[in-house]
């Protein structure tokens, strides 16, 4: 039987998986492969150059696929901020309705998809900023624990205590996010009462995934023990694998005085971390991976991937019901 919750209602899918929009990971082959398994595939915007870009993307995804699929737009902090309006415009404009937000202050972004009769599931590593964006409008939060790939924010709350308090506290649907690549990390979650989980870093691991093979392998190859945190020391931490470059960056952070982003500036380039997926080099730049690396052992499809959890998260739902036994019978 299926498992049916809030989310997999509302946008229409089987499985209440969401395909994390990784930067230079979530693109149209990507996307249309989770939504075609039963998943939410999701567009990253910022992995396209401008959104007329974007546009091309969207019509390339719904070449290979009839089912639902979302676009996310993260707000970085940057001196020059990418179109973001516009990204989303076009987005709007191609027929897209369900979107991932994330960032600093997502009210305008949110508010104008709103407008537009779009969904929203909006990520954030905090309570408070859940309660926030619920007063903007969103229908979902994704709520994004310390075990996270990339950004998992300044209070090192893990998922296990952020999601308890999140069905104490939150009025609308939400999603776990971080630490989860399996059957059981789904079940975990539903029982904590969320209505689906949102997975990144398992997504890299899959055919269809754009990533060079070299990159998938070390995926494989790796435990919990193989990423580390940048930024620490600049406020604004992010989760990565744990390679050379990473652990330069860390150095360079632990000196006497700290560092300013402009001594890291070179090591921690985007460009850098795209070549990564591209040439295989797992030491060429900084590239995002959670803990969740630790339970990564195959490198499936992703329709393979969806029929597993699906079935291993039944299986496992089920056995917990026979833990509950009648008083009499004891």
């Amino acid at each position: 039987m299926p498992i049916v919750t809030p989310l997999t209602k509302l946008l229409g899918i089987r499985v209440p998986v969401v395909q994390g929009g990784m930067q230079w990971v979530g693109v149209p082959q990507l996307a249309a492969a989770v939504s075609n398994a039963g998943g939410l595939g999701i567009l990253t915007a910022l992995t396209q150059p401008s959104p007329e870009a974007l546009r091309t993307a969207i019509r390339d995804t719904r070449k290979l696929t009839s089912k639902p699929f979302g676009v996310n737009i993260t707000l970085l902090p940057s001196i020059t901020p990418p179109d973001y309006a516009g990204y989303a415009r076009a987005a709007v404009e191609e027929g897209v309705r369900i979107f991932e937000t994330a960032g600093n202050n997502p009210g305008p972004i949110i508010k104008y998809l709103k407008d537009n009769k779009c969904i929203v599931l909006h990520k954030c590593t905090t309570i408070r900023h859940a309660k926030s964006a619920e007063k903007h409008g969103v229908d979902v939060l994704s709520v994004d624990g310390f075990e996270c790939a990339g950004h998992p924010g300044e209070e090192d709350i893990g998922g296990l205590v952020l999601l308890a308090r999140a069905v104490k506290e939150l009025s609308v649907p939400f999603i776990a996010s971080g630490g989860i690549a399996d059957a059981r990390g789904i079940a975990a979650a539903l029982a904590l009462g969320a209505a689906g989980v949102n997975m990144g870093t398992r997504f890299m691991a899959t055919v269809e995934s754009p990533i060079h093979q070299n990159i998938k392998d070390k995926i494989v190859a790796s435990t919990e023990r193989d990423t580390t945190h940048i930024f620490r020391t600049l406020h604004n931490t992010a989760r990565v694998f744990k390679n050379k470059v990473a652990m330069e960056v860390v150095a360079i952070e632990r000196r006497p005085g700290g560092a300013k982003f402009e001594d890291i500036r070179d090591l921690v380039s985007g460009a850098r971390g795209r070549l990564v997926y591209e040439n295989g080099d797992a030491d060429y730049g900084i590239w995002s991976a959670g803990i969740a690396i630790g339970l990564i052992n195959d490198i499936p499809t992703c329709e393979q991937l969806l029929n597993t959890l699906e079935s291993e998260t039944e299986e496992i739902i089920g056995g917990l019901q026979g833990l509950v036994v009648s008083k009499s019978k004891l």
